[in-house]
């Protein structure tokens, strides 16, 4: 009897099967020397012979690169050994473990240290080489679930994140100091049990998405979430600082689920603007149905996922929201040096449409112009989250860099892309070949050598 792997087993998901580092690295064109420092990646990555009962459940691997001075010295992927790794539970007679985290979906540096998350668990810590030091939760103050995206402000240097939960309290604001040392915890009031993964700040707010899907003990995936024509979408806008969540306003939305948000910032008619893309109930319903190996899914992991806007007016009392472009999209990002300010660059990952039809393609969108320049990949060929690394000296927002690492089923390998930010149509400036396929990843940052210092 043939057993049918789910999706997020085959083709640019299969799971690597062993820890391996490789040194030496060949490199086409030339690595600029600002280039010093850690791209990490991370990605849901079961041992051998694990069928998890959804993509996010696959144990967490991270995946790094090291370039220094114009050379790309060693590739590594390392298991976070967390104690889901070896199968403790998550629940237990006690209660939910934190610390049996799959630690599989991002990866940040904070206070000097790099952080592996999950949003279900507490980080876990990494060392620059890639091993696994243990849970940190602030020396005991972090008693909840973290966000695997938190918001570092370019401004100040504090690291906002959340904790999301089903049951109360359903949503928890945390901000921690630059140096990573001094937490400090909000419970906001108001939120609901519907599922929040991602959240924006801009320069006096921060803003949470309450969308249409909400805790489904229906569901047996083991992530018990499901959408809900009866779970209200709702807008949270919360003022930054002590007692800001006592003054919390929640404006309705139209149905929908936002996974990512781009960026969000404060206009100069006062509105709070917010931008990522959205999914309505069939986009949601069929990208659930990849994720959980179902049938009636779309051929990729993100099925309807368009780029959306909404311009919160506090005055009015009122939400407009708008589609901003027709592209299949997931993964935006931007030069963080905007976050939480507007920006003018965004950029994106294109999917082939549900069936399948079309190749993956980057994308860089120009917000003042309105326009958008493309850069398809090869068929068989799937490049990760696009992260911007500013050049040295540069004045312009796009002056920089965009880091993409590229699975190839065609030749079983992958390879990282060093673009150029300005102009996508541009050769790339350097290509790293990697020794072995990697599998598609989902977020990851790059880290310079003076934040680990």
């Amino acid at each position: 009897m043939t057993t049918v792997l789910p999706p997020y087993l085959t083709g640019h998901y299969t799971p690597v099967t062993d820890e391996a580092t490789a040194t030496g690295l060949t490199v086409e064109g030339h690595l600029p020397p600002e280039l010093t420092g850690r791209l990490i990646r991370n990605s849901h990555n079961p041992k051998p012979g694990v069928t998890p009962t959804h993509w996010f459940k696959g144990s967490g691997m991270v995946h790094g690169i090291r370039l220094r001075e114009g050379r790309a010295e060693w590739y590594r992927n390392r298991w976070v050994h967390t104690p889901a790794l070896d199968g403790a539970p998550y629940l237990t007679e006690h209660g939910p473990d934190l610390t049996a985290s799959t630690a599989g979906t991002h990866v940040i540096e904070h206070g000097g240290r790099l952080l592996a998350l999950c949003e279900s668990a507490l980080p876990f810590e990494l060392t620059p080489e890639l091993e696994t030091v243990g849970a940190f939760d602030w020396n005991g103050r972090l008693t909840s679930a973290m966000t695997a995206h938190p918001k570092e402000d370019p401004a100040t240097g504090e690291l906002h994140f959340f904790a999301s939960s089903p049951f109360p309290p359903h949503l928890i604001h945390h901000v921690s100091s630059p140096d990573g040392t001094v937490l400090t915890s909000q419970e906001v009031p108001g939120a609901s049990a519907a599922l929040k993964h991602d959240f924006a700040i801009t320069e006096h707010y921060v803003v949470f998405l309450e969308g249409s899907v909400t805790l489904d003990l229906s569901d047996h995936s083991g992530i018990p979430y499901g959408w809900s024509d009866e779970q209200p979408a709702r807008i949270g806008v919360m003022p930054r600082g002590a007692g800001g969540a006592a003054k919390v306003r929640w404006l309705p939305l139209q149905p929908g689920y936002a996974m990512h948000l781009a960026n969000a910032y404060e206009d100069a008619a006062g509105r709070i603007v917010v931008e990522g893309p959205s999914v309505g109930r069939e986009g949601w319903q069929r990208s659930w149905n990849w994720w959980v190996g179902a049938p009636d899914r779309g051929a990729e992991p993100n099925s309807g996922s368009r780029s959306r806007r909404w311009i919160v007016d506090l005055a009015a009392g009122a939400v407009r929201e708008e589609q901003t472009d027709d592209l299949t999209v997931e993964f935006p990002t931007i030069n963080e040096a905007f976050l939480g300010r507007e920006h003018r660059y965004q950029y994106a990952l294109s999917f082939p449409d549900d069936r399948g039809v079309g190749n993956h393609t980057l994308v860089k969108y120009d917000r003042r112009t309105g326009g958008r320049q493309l850069l398809p990949v090869g068929t068989g060929q799937l490049p990760s989250e696009a992260v911007f690394v500013p050049a040295a000296g540069a004045a312009d927002e796009d002056a920089g860099y965009l880091l993409t690492v590229v699975s190839d089923l065609n030749a079983n390998a992958s390879k990282l892309l060093v673009l150029d930010a300005s102009d996508l149509s541009a050769s790339p400036v350097a290509t790293v070949h990697l020794p072995r396929r990697v599998p598609a990843m989902i977020h990851g940052s790059w880290i310079p050598d003076a934040d680990l210092a």
